[in-house]
């Protein structure tokens, strides 16, 4: 099993943050298997793009909520991780209190 669960959608609540503010998260590893999903659905051509980073952030959006982490943005990154046989993923990790 690649992520810990797959579901559709954000359980959390609305964090407001914007693409300026998620650089300011400092990147740490994750494992995948750590992971939800909040998306259940992926475009093959944004695995498949070698420069689908080039215009956002390098790093996955992760959020801590209530004991798991859930996989905003970065869905590509972590299967094309997974598909070269790595088990853990950098992402920007940003704790929710709740």
């Amino acid at each position: 099993m690649i992520f810990k669960r797959v579901s559709e959608g954000r359980p959390y609540p609305d964090h407001g943050l914007g693409a300026r503010d998620w650089a300011q998260v400092a990147p740490r590893q994750v494992r995948l298997d750590e992971l939800v999903t909040t998306k259940d659905t992926l475009q093959l051509a944004a695995l498949l793009d070698e420069d689908s980073t080039f215009y956002g952030d390098l790093f996955a959006h992760v959020v801590e909520w209530r004991g798991d982490l859930y996989l905003e943005d970065g869905l590509h990154r972590a299967l094309r991780a997974a598909l070269q046989q790595r088990n853990v993923l950098h992402a920007r990790v940003l704790v929710l209190e709740g």
